[in-house]
């Protein structure tokens, strides 16, 4: 009999110049509302320090993998970030990956890219959780 894989979520979103915790605390309330039936990829759970040459590189390439690990990315687009519009790309773009953003912007103030990429655009957290859970429970 063939083992049931619990699908992986990649937590995407801003962290280099955000308010302390803010990036934290959405990941957690993604943690609460969807660790049960999936395993949550958290970007944060690395030590590493934004803007040290030495570990650049390393962040990067770390996001990476846990995107292409990923069967779904989640993002936060609360605001604009190159990072996350990087992995959004590469997710949706070079891998073929489901992305679900959640975002308070109107879509006129959404960028074309985003919009483009992401497979879904929901106003909360909780609705693109909700989205998630409904398509991809087993």
């Amino acid at each position: 009999m063939q083992e049931k894989r619990v699908k992986k979520i990649y937590l995407s979103g801003p962290i280099m110049d955000e308010r302390e915790g803010i990036a934290r605390e959405w990941r957690e309330v993604a943690k609460q509302l969807l660790g049960g039936g999936f395993q949550l990829l958290d970007p944060m759970r690395r030590k590493f320090v934004d803007r040290q040459v030495d570990s650049a590189n390393e962040i990067v390439e770390f996001d990476l993998q846990d995107v292409r690990d990923a069967d779904i990315v989640l993002v936060n687009y609360s605001k604009p970030s190159i990072g996350t519009s990087m992995e959004v790309f590469y997710a949706a773009h070079d891998l073929g990956r489901f992305v679900v953003a959640f975002s308070a912007l109107e879509f006129k103030d959404c960028s074309p890219w985003m919009a483009r990429y992401c497979t879904k655009i929901l106003p909360s957290l909780e609705m693109a959780a909700e989205y998630i859970v409904r398509h991809f429970s087993d």
